[in-house]
C-alpha cells in the first residue's frame, strides 16, 4: 500500500468512528436472582431474570451494573460501539506503523546518496 493510499484508509477509518459518548466497555450477562422467603415465582424454582453489565478493573475487580430492561438495548448498542472502535483503533494504528516505516526509509534513501 502506498503512503497516498494509507492515507485515505486512515482517514476513512476516522470518519466511520462512533461517538465516545455512546462507548461502553464490558460484559452483558442475563442472571437470575432468587428470593430466600415468600416469593411464589422463586418458591417455583423460576426466579427473576436481570441484566447485569459486568466491566473488570486491574486488581480482578469486576463492577456490576444492574440494568432496567429499557437499559439493555441501547446497553448492547453501546458495547458494540466499544468493539468497532477498539478495531478501527488497532487498524488505524497499523496503518500508522506503516506510514513510520515508509517516512524512515524514505529519510534512508535520501541520506545514503
Amino acid at each position: 500500500m502506498n503512503q497516498s493510499a494509507a492515507l485515505r484508509k486512515r482517514d476513512r477509518l476516522t470518519s466511520r468512528l462512533p461517538s465516545a459518548r455512546d462507548v461502553l466497555r464490558g460484559s452483558l450477562l442475563q442472571r437470575i436472582i432468587r428470593h430466600r422467603t415468600r416469593c411464589p415465582k422463586c418458591d417455583r424454582g423460576e426466579g427473576h431474570p436481570v441484566a447485569v453489565l459486568a466491566v473488570g478493573y486491574p486488581g480482578a475487580r469486576i463492577r456490576q451494573i444492574c440494568l432496567r430492561k429499557d437499559q439493555v438495548a441501547h446497553v448492547k448498542r453501546c458495547l458494540a460501539n466499544y468493539q468497532k472502535l477498539k478495531a478501527a483503533i488497532e487498524e488505524i494504528c497499523e496503518i500508522n506503523q506503516q506510514l513510520l516505516r515508509a517516512d524512515l526509509g524514505d529519510k534512508e534513501g535520501k541520506r545514503t546518496k
